[in-house]
């Protein structure tokens, strides 16, 4: 017997906007905090870190409205705000 391939409303692309903004989030608070990787990825920290927060917060308006994962998207949210802040923090320490 064949499956049905009709689209539902958990097939939207919206639930993948959780899972990448915990990788991206994930990527951004390892990045900045430990040293030794620090010093490789610390261009991508800031990038990857806002990407986080951005797809986050649009993950999270989302999975409130029914399509994907909330925790997911809170995580990568959280680890992208831990990543960027620790970028933001490190930039200013530097430059005092």
């Amino acid at each position: 017997m064949r499956e049905t391939t009709a689209a539902d409303r958990s097939d939207t692309p919206a639930v993948a906007l959780g899972p990448t903004a915990l990788v991206l989030g994930v990527f951004s608070a390892v990045g900045v905090w430990t040293p030794t990787l620090m010093f490789f990825t610390f261009p991508w920290t800031i990038i990857t870190g806002g990407l986080a927060i951005a797809l986050g917060a649009m993950g999270i308006h989302h999975a409130r409205r029914g399509a994907g994962r909330l925790w997911t998207a809170v995580a990568g949210t959280t680890l992208g705000g831990i990543g960027f802040a620790g970028v933001v923090w490190l930039l200013f320490s530097f430059s005092a």
